[in-house]
């Protein structure tokens, strides 16, 4: 068994497919971590989110490339006084992750481990900071909480499909991008629907808190609806009360890989970059985590674990794209 613990906060959602089982088997277990309270620093919709504890900035647009890598210290090695000592000391790197996203962030129900790519990317950082990846509390989060739970200190990264935004970037500081995505629609196998447009006067669900919100909105004719996850909107497609759910292709293959009654359909609606989210201001672990997923680019430890999860349910693959620093 390995030393990674798991945490939760607001873990409410059902959770579906293989990992079903395991999860509530294990439901008892999970220790829960506090959820900010009302008012507090909770993930509002991407295009008006609030600082913590501030007004809500102005409307913005344009993304801020992420600070250049800086060297990295030897693992147990942290420069004194910086947010990677900190975590050393506390003696676990706490990571902010979902356990519901097959392939991606999901729970084995034949070992009770949390893997999956944003898994691998978390234990990295782990790795560089104690030299063994294992040590890490993983915070199981909803979507709506990704940058709250940084923003509020119950973790010290969010690797959880989370896309960069102008919006997002004035609560929470984002390394570079590790992987892009596409926004697309999973929906029942012979429904006839196959682009956007055939969901007028449909309904449609994805996640709140998520940048497919505003998206799917553009489209008139079509209701939108938004749960806390995607899995909801999956319990809700099964039932007849939706007629497609919408989020990143990396997700929806992972959900039709275990469901072959639902297929992944239409054009790329948006794209989305991944990146790790640390707390606003913690210029020190942006430049760290950036050198650690430099290094993983550099020695093919990325683009090995891109073709593990990813490469039996997406084709293509999505890609690795090249950072971009500002300075």
């Amino acid at each position: 068994m390995s030393r990674a613990t798991v945490s939760s906060v607001n873990v409410r959602r059902p959770l579906l497919y293989v990992i079903v089982g395991a999860v509530l088997a294990l439901a008892g277990s999970l220790v829960p971590a506090s959820r900010p309270a009302a008012g507090g620093a909770a993930e509002p919709p991407a295009q008006a989110v609030p600082g913590v504890g501030a007004p809500s900035p102005a409307p913005c647009t344009e993304v801020e490339d992420s600070l250049r890598p800086g060297p990295l210290p030897p693992p147990g090695a942290m420069p004194v006084g910086s947010t990677m000592a900190a975590i050393a000391e506390r003696g676990r790197l706490r990571a902010a992750v979902d356990q519901g996203k097959y392939r991606v962030g999901f729970r084995n129900p034949a070992t009770g481990e949390l893997e999956g790519f944003d898994i691998d990317v978390a234990r990295a950082i782990a790795q560089a900071i104690f030299g063994d990846p294992d040590r890490i509390q993983f915070v199981v989060v909803d979507i709506a909480d990704r940058a709250s739970v940084v923003a509020s200190g119950q973790a010290d990264v969010t690797v959880n499909t989370f896309t960069v935004t102008c919006a997002r970037q004035q609560v929470v500081s984002f390394s570079a991008p590790y992987l892009t995505a596409t926004q697309r629609l999973l929906v029942p196998r012979g429904s006839g629907i196959r682009e956007i447009e055939d969901l007028a006067g449909r309904t449609v669900c994805t996640s709140a808190g998520s940048v497919t919100v505003d998206v799917l909105g553009r489209t008139e004719g079509v209701r939108v609806v938004a749960l806390p996850g995607i899995p909801d909107c999956v319990v809700e497609l099964q039932a007849g009360r939706v007629q497609a759910v919408s989020s990143d292709d990396v997700v929806l293959a992972g959900l039709a890989a275990q469901d072959p009654q639902t297929e992944v359909v239409g054009r790329a609606l948006d794209s989305a970059r991944y990146a790790v989210a640390v707390p606003k201001g913690a210029d020190d672990m942006v430049r760290f985590v950036n050198g650690v997923l430099e290094r993983a680019r550099a020695d093919g430890s990325l683009e090995a674990s891109r073709r593990a999860w990813l490469g039996e349910v997406l084709d293509p693959l999505p890609t690795i794209p090249p950072p971009a620093y500002r300075d």
